[in-house]
């Protein structure tokens, strides 16, 4: 189908049937009121509640709304990502199922997408509801972003309220835990004009959240360096593993170059007794699998169906 909506909402779902029904009404009165043609696609990721049964019965009532439903568990990344596949509309919005975003937001973060051009904008909680456990790693993991992806002006990237222009999900994919880094994502495929809003954040009204704490955190800091390794060296990764093999194979040639010296030429004492000529031994020997691992990733990437992969962005 093409675009022709203003709006998609897709909302990612896990045991969420309390809030269903009432999150449904909040979005359709702001749609009516707003005047926006608009879908509501929610992804069901493997609930073992009544979510479905309750998706089922608002599709009835409201056309407007779609239900995807996964046969287990696979995560918010993956719930994302099929949603994003499922839209129609020129603005794409993201919010949990939890009431704890307010759909009242949307026709801001709408403007700011149709009237600033604003590629991505993400919803910034200043205030928030929620425990300890997961408000002082989410500060952690939001500090640690902003230094290794250099999008300084985002202070919240984990906010499930978020807003995209169309071209921006159709053209990232998220899998994994990779949802915590979409504006990381984006900017490195080209999407960079990323802003902010302060959202406002409502405690949690039914259930407990379903995402851990620490351990949350600990996922998030490993994604990162995926995804900065993969944005800077994904498609040329003899850069990386070369270089370093190269510099390593140096260091270890040069140090048994000057055991040898010693040995011929200074009458020096047995090399095999001094720590130095094993790590000598120990850096020429990683230095060459460095080497050798850039260039099996280059031939590797050289023959990816994707190398000439490149996003376009007008053609005249």
């Amino acid at each position: 189908m093409a675009e022709n909506l203003d709006i998609s909402v897709v909302i990612p779902l896990l045991n969420e049937e309390e809030s269903l029904p009432e999150l449904e009404q909040w979005i359709r009165r702001v749609m009516e009121d707003n005047h926006f043609s608009y879908e509501i696609i929610m992804v069901d990721d493997g609930s073992t509640d009544n979510s479905w049964e309750i998706i089922r019965s608002l599709q009835k009532r409201n056309p407007q709304v779609k239900g995807i439903r996964f046969r287990r568990n696979y995560g918010k990344s993956g719930a994302l990502n099929t949603g994003f596949a499922a839209t129609n509309g020129k603005v794409v919005v993201t919010m949990d199922a939890d009431l704890q975003d307010n759909p009242e937001e949307i026709p801001e973060l709408y403007r700011m997408i149709v009237q600033e051009r604003y590629d991505l904008v993400s919803g910034w909680k200043r205030k928030r509801y929620d425990p300890l456990s997961k408000t002082i790693p989410t500060k952690l993991f939001n500090w640690a972003t902003r230094k290794v992806s250099g999008i300084d002006n985002l202070h919240d990237f984990n906010c499930g309220l978020k807003a995209y222009r169309s071209n921006v999900v159709k053209s990232i994919e998220v899998y994994g835990e990779m949802h915590r880094y979409i504006p990381v994502i984006a900017k490195a495929a080209g999407f960079g004009k990323i802003g902010e809003k302060v959202v406002q954040h409502q405690a949690r009204k039914y259930g407990t959240t379903k995402f851990g704490g620490w351990e949350r955190f600990v996922n998030g800091l490993l994604d990162l360096m995926s995804i900065y390794f993969m944005s800077k060296f994904g498609k040329r990764p003899m850069h990386f593993f070369g270089l370093w093999g190269i510099v390593m194979f140096f260091i270890g040639f040069g140090i048994l170059s000057y055991f040898v010296i010693d040995k011929l030429f200074l009458e020096g004492h047995s090399a095999t007794q001094r720590p130095l000529f094993f790590l000598g031994i120990l850096t020429l020997i990683v230095g060459t699998q460095l080497f050798l691992a850039g260039f099996l990733g280059e031939l590797i990437t050289r023959n990816a169906p994707d190398r000439n992969h490149y996003l376009i962005d007008e053609e005249i």
